[in-house]
Order: C-alpha cells, then sequence, then structure tokens
C-alpha cells in the first residue's frame, strides 16, 4: 500500500483512526521529523514500523526552533524524497502540515518552557530553541494520539491494555538533550505515550548523520570526524574502566582547526549535570553521557556517545 499524505489535522486524525480501524491494530507509533530526511529517519521509521500497526510521520519545519530567519529559510525541504524514503520503510501516512495548520493564530502566546534542563548546553547556545521544539513536539504527539485520548499501551499492545491501542513515539539518540526533555514533558504532563530512543546511525567513517552534513565540503566533513573520534575515546577509556581523562580527548578535538567547539563534557543522562571531576583521574564508574558541539565550517554539528562500565 503506498503512503498516504495528509496535511491537516483533522485528515491526519480521521485518516489514523481508519487506517487503525481497517488493520484491526493495536498500537500506533509516531515519527515527528523536519524532513530532509536520510538513513538516520529511515531507522527511526523502520523501528516504528516494527513496533506498531500503524505508523505515522510529520514532515514540519518548525519555526519555533529558529533563532534566525536565515536558518529557517535555508533549511532544506525536500517532500517527494522524504515520501519515498517512509514509503520504503513502511510508514502508512504522512503529515505535512503548512505553518498555518499548525499555528492558526500565529506565532502562539502560550508555549511548553523547557526550564533548567533546556537552560544548559544547546539551550544556554541557542535560546529558546527547546522551548519551541517542545512546543511542535507537544502539538504532534496531541494530534498523533490513536482514537483521541486514549491511555498508552503497554509493550504488549491491547491485550494488555484493556483493548486500547498503545501510543509510542520515536526520538533519534543523535539529538540527546532534546530526547531527555521530550522524556521529562510526557512524564511530567502526563502526556499518554511512551518515548523511544533510538540509537544514532552514523555514515562508514562514523560521523553522526544529520541533514545539515550536505552544508559541509569535502575538507569540511574530514575535519567533523574528530567529534566522533573523540567521542570514540572517551567510550573506549570507559569500556576499558580507564580515567576519562577528558582533556586530552578535548585536545584532539581542539588540534583540528577547521573545528570551532562550543562544549565538550561528560554528564548524568537524565539530569544533564556534569559529572564529579574525579572521572577524568580515577577509573570510570557507572552510566554517563558525553556531549559534543561544535561548528565546522558554517554548519554546527553535535553528537554524543553512552559511557558505561
Amino acid at each position: 500500500m503506498s503512503i498516504q499524505l495528509v496535511t491537516t489535522v483533522a485528515g491526519l486524525r480521521a485518516e489514523s483512526a481508519r487506517l487503525l480501524g481497517a488493520k484491526r491494530g493495536s498500537s500506533q507509533g509516531l515519527v515527528p521529523t523536519m524532513g530532509a530526511l536520510h538513513e538516520g529517519h529511515a531507522t527511526l521509521a523502520r523501528t516504528a514500523v516494527e513496533h506498531n500497526d500503524v505508523v505515522l510521520a510529520s514532515i514540519f519545519v518548525n519555526p519555533l526552533q529558529f533563532g534566525e530567519a536565515a536558518d529557517l529559510d535555508r533549511y532544506p525541504r525536500t517532500l517527494d524524497a522524504d515520501l519515498a524514503l517512509l514509503e520504503e520503510q513502511g510508514v502508512d501516512l504522512a503529515f505535512a502540515p503548512s505553518v498555518e495548520e499548525v499555528y492558526p493564530g500565529g506565532q502562539p502566546l502560550v508555549r511548553i518552557t523547557s526550564g533548567r534542563l533546556g537552560e544548559k548546553w544547546e539551550g544556554a547556545s541557542r535560546p529558546g530553541h527547546f522551548d519551541g521544539a517542545l512546543t511542535v513536539v507537544a502539538k504532534l504527539l496531541h494530534y498523533g494520539t490513536p482514537a483521541a485520548g486514549l491511555p498508552a499501551g503497554t509493550p504488549d499492545g491491547a491485550s494488555a491494555n484493556g483493548g486500547l491501542p498503545a501510543y509510542r513515539a520515536y526520538f533519534g539518540q543523535k539529538d540527546a538533550q532534546q530526547l531527555a526533555l521530550v522524556r521529562r514533558m510526557a512524564a511530567d504532563l502526563n502526556f499518554p505515550v511512551e518515548i523511544v530512543g533510538v540509537p544514532t546511525v552514523r555514515a562508514a567513517d562514523g560521523l553522526a548523520l544529520s541533514s545539515r552534513n550536505r552544508f559541509l565540503s569535502e575538507a569540511e566533513r574530514d575535519a567533523a570526524l574528530v567529534l566522533s573520534r573523540a567521542l570514540r575515546l572517551l567510550e573506549e577509556r570507559a569500556n576499558a574502566h580507564e580515567p576519562l581523562d577528558l582533556d586530552s580527548a578535548l585536545a584532539l578535538v581542539e588540534s583540528q582547526p577547521l573545528v570551532e567547539l562550543d562544549y565538550f563534557d561528560v554528564v548524568d543522562p537524565d539530569t544533564l549535570e556534569p559529572l564529579a571531576e574525579n572521572c577524568r583521574e580515577t577509573p570510570f564508574r557507572g552510566e554517563a553521557l558525553a556531549l559534543i558541539a561544535a561548528k565546522v565550517g558554517p554548519v554546527r554539528l553535535i553528537d554524543n556517545v553512552r559511557l558505561s562500565s
């Protein structure tokens, strides 16, 4: 069956309900995207298709997430290619609304606030970014709720949930801070959805896939590889129960002249607070998240890796 495209909230709700009924489905998945899709998004879609009877994907470039109009205008729009990629993964329904459909009264006067968790790292470098991201994610989660208002299911679907459809939304772990914030929003505000994190997809050389990678020159792309190399260095040390020695990993990044580092640190995966300094000198133990962000040429890139021992 070919993927269906809808552009209105009413159409999304009507078609998703029809598909769920036609398939006698017990679960529905949502994959929110801003388009310009790549293999990372394909992995999100495939994961959702594997775990749900009906899968919806949104394609919406959210203006609230962009600090400058030029960045918003520059963001690639590739709807036909995006639809083809989603169809190949087995997605049932694509939702590609206009800005006016999502924000019918203009920019919203009331927004989701990311709080302290959204003020650090990416939030410090891009003020207001996460408030805009959470506001649109909240709306998309509402739009994609199966049979409006049903509570979330369990991994076993309707059979373990009184016959009501399970509801899951899929986000990439590459955007680690966004994933943490969406999980907190869903938990703190009692959203009826399970938030599923999907591992980062990388190119063969280790660079995390991003819609922004297309703007890198060949030399800049080679330089950008230092980000994943530095993260991998920390991962290897954590796996070997050695001191992380963040300073030497930091020096590796700073040795690349085309890379302008924003931040590079090791944090608690839930609170995103930096770990105690002793993890730099004593053997690493426990769970952590190494975060990095840098500007390579005109492109801002982020990456992260989970550390455990």
